[in-house]
């Protein structure tokens, strides 16, 4: 409460969890059904994704181009071109991580890298979080995408990737905002 003395080390917007049962469990994800206690006392039901996390990477190519994949996404039935980036394996540090996802999608290696944040992608229905990472120094060394894995590997230069985000034609929310937080690091 503003203007009291007294301030309490509690949310006043939180919710308390009560009980929490997992109704499905994938490869990749769980999904939970919590009963909670509203700010106001009340109940509640949450429904929510479990995601192990992930990493999306702007890799910067020495003539200031940004590396892009298009990789079909199968729930949207097409498709998409984005940053590179994948799921965090379990026990995995972030950066080593990030290091993985580009050597396998790119085929490229960084001799420097920037942790410059991380989002949240689904905060209504998902816990995941997507560490964003920014590669320089880039070496190609050859791809090792894993089985089952297709895509193309392209370059588009900042202001030609802000133009395919206004035009639609990137519409990935993960790639929008590392590039976004990216921008002021980009030569």
């Amino acid at each position: 409460m503003i203007g009291t003395a007294e301030t309490s080390s509690r949310d006043p917007l939180e919710e308390r969890g009560l009980e929490s049962a997992r109704v499905f469990k994938g490869k990749l994800l769980e999904i939970h059904c919590d009963r909670v206690e509203l700010p106001d006392g009340n109940e509640a039901t949450r429904e929510y994704v479990r995601h192990p996390g992930a990493v999306v990477v702007v890799a910067e190519l020495p003539d200031g181009r940004l590396l892009f994949e298009r990789q079909f996404r199968y729930p949207l039935r097409r498709a998409f071109i984005e940053l590179p980036a994948g799921k965090i394996d379990a026990g995995e540090e972030i950066l080593s991580c990030a290091m993985r996802e580009l050597r396998e999608e790119t085929g490229y290696e960084a001799a420097q890298w920037l942790h410059l944040g991380v989002m949240h992608p689904c905060i209504g229905y998902s816990d995941e979080h997507i560490e964003i990472f920014l590669a320089r120094e880039l070496t190609h060394v050859g791809n090792a995408l894993d089985a089952g894995e297709f895509l193309e590997v392209f370059s588009m230069s900042f202001d030609e990737a802000r133009e395919a985000v206004f035009a639609g034609r990137i519409t990935d929310g993960k790639t929008i905002t590392a590039l976004f937080i990216a921008q002021p690091h980009l030569d």
